[in-house]
């Protein structure tokens, strides 16, 4: 525990990929390898379980801590962190305890689930005071089941590629699921996924384990631009770019898988993708795109449908029926057990299509045109197709890892974002480097246009008086935390402190007053919201220092998207 601990304070304290990469191998040379393997779980991005609940994790800090709750409250606004709040605001340690990684998440932890408050506060207790601020932060964020690290995947598997001598791309092949929540890292796991590598091992694959999925760069360029970028557009195949979940499909052995790209095991969410599967040769790793969408279909249902099959842990008939789902095929990893990567993506192009055709199997689409303005013009139906824009993929591409250019280039050509202009209405403060400044806001719409510039002012003065709504209101719908740098937040977070009108725990209302460009990726009608309205991936395109508040959209303006 002290060597991760050390390890996550190493990595934390720098913003040096080298300096990173030297600290993942120095930990990897001296750890045990069971303790190697835990770490390369969470470091790879798995999520532990958590053990208890925030609730009791909270009341037991405060006990032990002796402050009163409204400091305890006004410390954990101040840092940001509840897990750092806990483990600044304990007294000292009475007694050091050693135990490895490994202990403290098979033998520790994992038997606090379940365990009734009163049992969980005390051993909760009880192992803060053997640890040290370092550890006690690191295990809350265990406990808790919030654990992040500040490196990405692939800096975990060079770091490993380079503490081991293999090489990276068997390293990210072995540790595809890793990460999955049922897996258990173990030290045979770990020795296993940096011995040397044997003759032929990347050919064929024995077990369900996927490959590292191929992932694209954003293409923001003008498309006057595309002869010069990309050449000719008969170089490339061209397909939808469709807004559901990237998964792989496997058949070995007779049996079937099914992947997110985060490395999350979904065979049992999709049983009419398994079934359908059966029509599929033995030995085959399709790259696909998972929709609802019924047979004979032009286009998919909206994302929100699927979110309601993920989100469920039975599944009924009834869902079964109403929410179809296929899985889109639009590559081929392997075939007869045999890697394609390396093969040209015009090829395993030619593959899929025969093989998706004697299977009945749904296949994306290619798009032929002349030349790129005869795509954009394509592309301006996106919407009405109800998918996000288009991708290129280059004819000569081979399947790489991760987002790299190493092996050719796959590009998203996106639509831009829908968009609307609100005003700010509540703020909050944001966690880790942005705690202690309000950066996670909300937004609102007037419900209709206001008649006159006083009217809308009236409405701003009854706010600042705490005076119940009258007829014209800004109604909530939608809550943002990116878009703007880091100098806009200093500046708005300046403005909240100076207009607050009254505080809901950590939430301030302000006094409307400023008008922000909010994109977002889609729309829905929701009932659980009182807007009626539910968008997806919102975030701050722009403040609209030109506008307003009284310019700002209606609620009509924003249903008018659906």
């Amino acid at each position: 525990m002290k060597r991760f601990a050390a390890l996550f304070a190493a990595i934390d304290a720098t913003t040096s990929t080298n300096a990173k990469v030297e600290a993942l191998k120095a930990f990897y040379a001296a750890a045990p390898d069971d303790d190697a393997a835990w770490a390369t779980y969470f470091l790879a991005g798995g999520k532990p379980r958590q053990s208890v609940p925030t609730k009791v994790l909270r009341a037991a800090a405060l006990a032990a801590s002796g402050l009163p709750e409204w400091l305890f409250e006004e410390s954990y606004q101040a840092v940001g962190d509840l897990a750092e709040t806990i483990a600044l605001v304990l007294p000292p340690p009475t007694a050091d305890d050693d135990g490895s990684l490994t202990t403290w998440i098979e033998s520790r932890l994992a038997p606090m689930r379940g365990a009734t408050p009163e049992a969980a506060a005390a051993t909760l207790q009880r192992y803060w005071q053997t640890l040290d601020v370092e550890r006690r932060f690191l295990l809350t964020k265990l406990i808790g089941g919030g654990f992040r690290v500040g490196v990405s995947k692939l800096l975990v598997i060079r770091a490993l590629a380079e503490f081991s001598g293999i090489d990276a791309k068997t390293i990210a092949l072995r540790l595809m699921g890793w990460t999955d929540k049922n897996a258990q890292p173990s030290g045979a796991g770990f020795r296993a996924l940096i011995a040397a590598a044997d003759e032929g091992e990347s050919a064929t694959r024995v077990d369900g384990a996927p490959y590292p999925f191929f992932l694209a760069h954003a293409l923001n360029e003008p498309v006057e631009k595309f002869d010069t970028i990309l050449g000719n557009p008969r170089d490339w195949i061209v397909e939808w770019k469709y807004d559901g979940i990237r998964a792989q499909l496997i058949k070995r052995g007779g049996a079937v898988w099914i992947w997110s790209r985060g490395e999350e095991l979904m065979t049992e969410r999709f049983p009419e993708i398994v079934s359908r599967a059966q029509t599929l040769p033995d030995g085959v790793v399709i790259d696909g795109e998972i929709l609802v969408m019924r047979e004979g279909d032009d286009a998919p249902q909206p994302f929100n449908l699927l979110q309601q099959r993920i989100g469920r842990k039975t599944l009924s008939k009834k869902i079964l029926a109403d929410v179809p789902v296929q899985l889109l095929a639009y590559d081929l990893l392997e075939f007869d057990g045999i890697d394609l990567r390396d093969e040209p993506l015009a090829s395993r192009r030619e593959k899929l299509e025969v093989m998706c055709g004697c299977a009945a199997w749904p296949l994306s689409p290619v798009v032929t045109v002349p030349d790129w303005p005869t795509l954009a013009k394509l592309r301006e139906e996106s919407r009405s197709r109800r998918v996000e824009g288009f991708m290129l993929k280059a004819r000569d591409s081979r399947y790489g890892s991760g987002r790299t250019k190493t092996d050719g280039t796959w590009w998203k050509w996106k639509i831009d974002p829908m968009s609307i202009d609100c005003v700010l209405i509540y703020a909050q403060a944001g966690h880790g480097r942005r705690a202690g400044l309000y950066t996670d806001y909300a937004f609102a719409v007037w419900n209709r246009a206001p008649k006159s510039v006083d009217e809308a002012l009236s409405v701003v003065a009854a706010i600042k008086a705490g005076l119940p709504p009258g007829e014209l209101q800004l109604v909530p719908f939608a809550k943002a935390y990116s878009g703007l740098t880091d100098v806009e937040f200093k500046r708005i977070d300046a403005v909240i402190r100076k207009s607050t009108v009254n505080s809901f725990g950590p939430v301030r209302s302000v006094a409307p007053s400023l008008v922000f460009e909010l994109g977002f990726e889609g729309i829905n009608g929701s009932p659980r919201h009182k807007s009626g309205v539910a968008v997806r991936f919102p975030r701050m395109l722009r403040i609209r220092d030109d506008k307003p508040i009284y310019e700002a959209d209606t609620l009509a303006t924003l249903k008018a998207l659906l």
